[in-house]
């Protein structure tokens, strides 16, 4: 499942000029990771209370696809228990990669799923994804 293009470009770049759930948390340690292919670099943190993601910020500079990504991850991430946490970032990254059609589970995520066209940048619109799952990984 796709977006039409238009809604899809739309979605991110709203969320590049206007990216939601932005700075550190409080108590929270970050995970920065680097692209340097590209020059993109992202912060994650995550505040897991519970089993569920409390709190799930960023901050980065780089390419519209890694903020918007970032942008887009902190809002469908927020709230979600580690399991369906865990669910979405793979159906996210199965999209992101071309193994697999987007969902309508993935709600504006699927802005993103042109981006498995473009090899060289399936490495921009993971890199929040991945720092999310080192700061995850290092939680657990």
């Amino acid at each position: 499942m796709r977006l039409p293009e238009t809604v899809a470009k739309q979605i991110i770049a709203d969320h590049q000029r206007r990216p939601r759930h932005t700075g550190p948390l409080e108590g929270v340690e970050g995970i920065t990771l680097d692209n340097p292919g590209c020059g993109d670099q992202v912060t994650v943190w995550a505040d897991v209370q519970g089993g569920r993601i409390t709190g799930l910020t960023f901050s980065g500079k780089g390419c519209a696809i890694s903020q918007s990504s970032a942008s887009l991850m902190t809002v469908a991430l927020t709230g979600k228990t580690l399991p369906e946490a865990q669910a979405l970032t793979g159906q996210f990254r199965a999209m992101v990669m071309g193994d697999a059609e987007g969902t309508p589970d993935l709600g504006d995520l699927l802005a993103l799923a042109g981006v498995s066209r473009l090899h060289a940048r399936r490495k921009c619109a993971l890199l929040p994804w991945q720092a999310l799952e080192q700061t995850l990984h290092r939680k657990a």
